[in-house]
């Protein structure tokens, strides 16, 4: 089976779920915001939350999507940063439970983390993310070696802000013959690499994923539709999410609309992740395009009826009996056999 590999911010989610604001208040987070803290108000929100409770899940865009690769049974890996502390062993443990190969390189500062705060009858969301040890890794810390004898190599979009690294990745990515795949991950953070984006998108990449804020972003154009044969013409292959609507899929002048797949939405953390984990597998199978959607879909669907982003064990058993039912109706028979 082909291979991937994968490189992100190694990040933990810190869940924490609180009776008020209070909490909120102390630090001055405003409630449904995302605030970028600093090393030691970091250190000073997760201590105080010890105390309170919290589910620790460790992922980050890339990351979530090997991990699922790697349930597929792809053979995967990834390149991160961690700090030595206890949440970076903890990731570093949890990659490998899922079966992920991880590089993980070792900073002086403190692991990653993003802390989410759950308040409210509505359960509303408020972020704090210390990126930490993960703005660390640099283009210094890859060497080619990393990426032989891989088949794809999958990037986490929020890593275009470091243009150096990610220019040094997709060149070596290349060098050693694998597929490239991103993920844009964030309408802003496309909006303000602009022009590294297109030139990495013209020169090196060949899937491209997006949602609709994403695709509007690199192309200008407010119609999903009409975004996602712009990107077309600067990739192999292009997605575009739009949601609960489903997604849009593009090779060349082959296109194909994908249903949703039905779901009892909870959360929609870690859609698009699971869903590039499913579109991937899919491909290095040889699928056809709309098959290669339609399996993102599924596994999408299956994520967003937890709180999070790990699917569990019920949900993955009957996500793969889905797939493989659809996969084996593009399956020659002597392949099956």
């Amino acid at each position: 089976m082909k291979s991937i590999l994968g490189i992100g911010n190694a990040l933990t989610d810190i869940l924490a779920i609180l009776p008020d604001d209070s909490f909120l208040e102390k630090y001055h987070l405003p409630k449904g915001s995302m605030q970028h803290v600093d090393m030691e108000t970091g250190d000073r929100i997760w201590n105080a939350l010890k105390e309170v409770g919290v589910k620790y899940v460790p992922g980050g865009s890339a990351a979530n999507t090997l991990t699922c690769t790697a349930i597929f049974g792809m053979p995967s890996g990834f390149i991160g940063k961690i700090g030595n502390d206890e949440l970076g062993h903890l990731f570093k443990s949890t990659m490998e439970q899922y079966g992920v190969r991880a590089n993980l390189l070792s900073s002086t500062k403190s692991s990653g983390r993003c802390m989410v705060f759950i308040t409210g009858a509505n359960a509303e969301r408020t972020f704090a993310d210390y990126m930490g040890a993960t703005l660390e890794l640099g283009p210094d810390d890859l060497k080619i070696e990393d990426f032989e004898g891989y088949d794809y190599f999958h990037i986490e979009g929020y890593l275009v802000q470091n243009q150096e690294l990610i220019a040094r990745a997709v060149q070596l990515a290349k060098e050693a013959g694998c597929l490239i795949s991103i993920d844009m991950a964030s309408y802003n953070v496309v909006e303000s690499n602009d022009a590294f984006f297109h030139n990495l998108v013209d020169k090196y990449v060949d899937i491209v994923f997006a949602n609709e804020t994403e695709s509007r972003a690199f192309t200008k154009l407010p119609d999903p539709v009409e975004a996602l044969d712009e990107i077309a013409r600067h990739c192999r292959i292009a997605v575009v999410k739009v949601g609960k609507d489903g997604s849009w899929v593009q090779s060349g002048d082959e296109r194909h609309y994908i249903e949703p797949w039905p779901a009892a939405t909870l959360d929609a953390t870690g859609a698009g992740d699971t869903y590039a984990a499913g579109f991937l597998y899919a491909h290095s199978l040889g699928m056809p395009l709309r098959v290669c959607g339609e399996v993102g879909s599924i596994i999408a669907a299956k994520v967003v009826e937890v709180v999070g982003t790990k699917i569990d064990v019920p949900r993955w058993k009957a996500a793969k009996q889905e797939i493989r039912a659809l996969i084996a109706q593009h399956t020659p028979v002597q392949a099956q056999e």
